[in-house]
C-alpha cells in the first residue's frame, strides 16, 4: 500500500506505474482517492476547530470563575452550552461521514499497486519475464524419464487414490521412501538455512483476517486462501504470512535490524482459476509444506537481501545436483505489492524445459504500511521497515525436480552426498520389485 502524502504530491509517478502494470481500469482511482482525501481533510479540519472551541470555551469559563466574574461566566456557560449542543449534533454527522470516506479510501489504497523497482522489466504477463542466469548444465539423459507420479509409486511412495477417497481431488500420501525423502529435503533446508544465520521458526497456521490484508492483495487471497467458517480465522497459503504477521503493530530498534527467520509450515491453497489443480500428479495441489525464508531490514539494504535470499535457493538446488536458472518477473506477472521479483525454476529432464519452483520477492515498505511494522532510529525517529520472502524448498514440487534429475536408468535414483544423512545414509534409493 502506497503511503497517502506521495500519492497525492506524485498522481503522475502512480498512474505511470499503473500503466506499466497493464491495470488502467485502475487509473480513475487515482484522482477519486485525492478527492476523497481532500474531503477527508477538511472535515478532519472542522471537527479539530469544534472540538477546540468546547476546550477554548471551557478554560475562557473557568478563567472568568477565577477572576470571580460568576455573573460573566454563567452567561457565557449558556452561550457555550447551546453551542455545543450544535456542534455535538454536527460533530456526530460529521465523524460518521469521514469514517466511511477514510473506509473508501482504504479499500483504494489496498488496490492501487506498489511502484515498482526501476530494473524491472515491462510486460503484460507471465510470457514476457526474462531469463537471468542459469546455474548447472541441464541435461537429457539417453533414457526415458518417466511422469513424476509414475517415478514416485515405483517406490510404492504415492497413493492419490485413497488420499482422492479420504479429501478429494487435490490431496495425496506420500509412503515409505518417497515420504522419507520429502521430510529430508524439508530437514536439509531447514538446516541449511541455519547455517547461514537464519533464525528457525515454525509458525501458527492460521492467521487473522487484519494479517491477511496486510500480506497479499484481495484477489491473491481469494483465488488462494481456506477461511474457517464461524472463525476470523484463514489456512496460511505459506507461512509468509504469519512470519510477517509476527511483527504487525511493533516498533523495533534499528540495531536489532535484519531479523532474518527460516520456517517451516504446511500450506493449504484453493488453487482457483485458469491453473486449478492437478489431477495426476502433484504439481499443483491443495496441501504441501514449505520451508520458507523472510528478512525485515532497512530499507537501503533491502535489495542487497533480495540478491542473497534468491542465491540461496540456487545453492541448495546446486547442492542437490539439479540445474536452475532465475527468471525475472516481468511488471504485469507482479503481485501489486511487490517492488521486484524473481522465480528459481529448476530443470526438467523429461519435459526438457525449466518449471518453477520458487519465488524470491522485495515488497519494500508495503506490507510494513499495511501491518504498522516500524524501526526506530538511533535518532529516535521512527520509520516503516522493508520486508522480502523467498522459498527455500517446497516440496512435493521440489520432489519432482529431484527426482528427475536424480533419476538412473535401471529406475533407481541418487542421492546426493548432501542429503544422505537425512537419509540414515542411504546413497540410492531402489525401486520395489
Amino acid at each position: 500500500m502506497l503511503d497517502m502524502k506521495f500519492l497525492r504530491e506524485n498522481p503522475d509517478i502512480v498512474k505511470e506505474n499503473i500503466k506499466k502494470k497493464f491495470q488502467d481500469a485502475k487509473l480513475p482511482l487515482v484522482d477519486e482517492v485525492i478527492e476523497l482525501d481532500d474531503k477527508s481533510r477538511k472535515i478532519q479540519q472542522e471537527t479539530d476547530e469544534m472540538r477546540s472551541y468546547k476546550n477554548k470555551i471551557a478554560g475562557e469559563i473557568g478563567k472568568l470563575m477565577g477572576q470571580g466574574k460568576k455573573e460573566e461566566a454563567e452567561q457565557l456557560k449558556a452561550e457555550a452550552a447551546k453551542k455545543n449542543a450544535e456542534n455535538d449534533g454536527k460533530l456526530k454527522d460529521l465523524d460518521d461521514e469521514k469514517a466511511k470516506l477514510d473506509a473508501r479510501i482504504r479499500e483504494i489504497m489496498l488496490t492501487i499497486p506498489n511502484i515498482i523497482d526501476p530494473s524491472v522489466p515491462i510486460g503484460k504477463d507471465d510470457s514476457c519475464n526474462v531469463e537471468i542466469e542459469k546455474f548447472g548444465e541441464p541435461v537429457v539423459p539417453d533414457f526415458d524419464i518417466p511422469y513424476h507420479s509414475d517415478i514416485m509409486e515405483s517406490f510404492n511412495g504415492l497413493d492419490k487414490e485413497a488420499a482422492g477417497r479420504v479429501a478429494g481431488e487435490g490431496f495425496y500420501y506420500l509412503m515409505g521412501d518417497i515420504a522419507r525423502l520429502h521430510s529430508a529435503v524439508i530437514s536439509y533446508a531447514r538446516d541449511f538455512m541455519i547455517d547461514k544465520g537464519f533464525t528457525y521458526c515454525i509458525p501458527p497456521y492460521m492467521i487473522r483476517s487484519r494479517v491477511v490484508d496486510g500480506v497479499m492483495s484481495f484477489a491473491e487471497m481469494d483465488s488462494m486462501m481456506y477461511k474457517i467458517e464461524g472463525e476470523d480465522l484463514y489456512l496460511i497459503g505459506t507461512s509468509e504470512h504469519s512470519m510477517i504477521g509476527k511483527f504487525i503493530d511493533t516498533i523495533t530498534d534499528e540495531d536489532k535490524l535484519p531479523m532474518t527467520l527460516t520456517s517451516y509450515s504446511p500450506c493449504f491453497r484453493k488453487e482457483k482459476g485458469a491453473h486449478g489443480v492437478e489431477e495426476r500428479g502433484v504439481y499443483r495441489i491443495h496441501q504441501f509444506e514449505k520451508q520458507e525464508m523472510i528478512v525485515v531490514c532497512k530499507p537501503e539494504e533491502a535489495m542487497d537481501w533480495y540478491n542473497k535470499l534468491w542465491s540461496y535457493t540456487v545453492e541448495l538446488f546446486r547442492s542437490l545436483d539439479i540445474p536452475v536458472r532465475t527468471l525475472e518477473c516481468c511488471s504485469g506477472d507482479l503481485a501489486d505489492l511487490k517492488v521486484k521479483s524473481c522465480d528459481v525454476e529448476a530443470w526438467s529432464p523429461r519435459q526438457k524445459k525449466y518449471f518453477e519452483v520458487g519465488s524470491c520477492s522485495n515488497l519494500g515498505d508495503a506490507q510494513a504500511r499495511r501491518l504498522n511494522i516500524k524501526v526506530k532510529g538511533k535518532d529516535k525517529k521512527k520509520y516503516l521497515a522493508n520486508t522480502l520472502n523467498n522459498t527455500v524448498v517446497a516440496p512435493p514440487r521440489m520432489l519432482i525436480a529431484f527426482l528427475e534429475n536424480n533419476l538412473q536408468a535401471d529406475g533407481s535414483v541418487k542421492i546426493p552426498k548432501a542429503l544422505q544423512p537425512y537419509m540414515g545414509g542411504k546413497e540410492k534409493l531402489e525401486k520395489v520389485k
